[in-house]
């Protein structure tokens, strides 16, 4: 059974902290919703109409929370 890709079209977007005004590593993530609980994430410079990748909302959390902890490795 196929499902139903979730309707991004009223997302509000915000760019990362850490994006600079160049263009450069633009990030930005959608706000989540509670029908979807996901967390969509997509490239600045490829938006709107670019990929949006998405991930599960707690799974997102686990993510940041290893990164805010330095347990991630470059």
């Amino acid at each position: 059974m196929a499902s139903q890709a979730p309707d991004l079209s009223a997302i509000h977007w915000r760019k990362s902290s850490y994006s600079n005004g160049d263009g450069g590593s633009c990030v930005e993530v959608g706000g989540t919703t509670p029908t979807t609980a996901i967390v969509p994430v997509r490239d600045t410079k490829t938006a709107p109409s670019g990929p949006i990748l998405t991930f599960p909302a707690t799974q997102w959390t686990h993510f940041i929370e290893a990164l805010h902890n330095g347990d991630l490795n470059a």
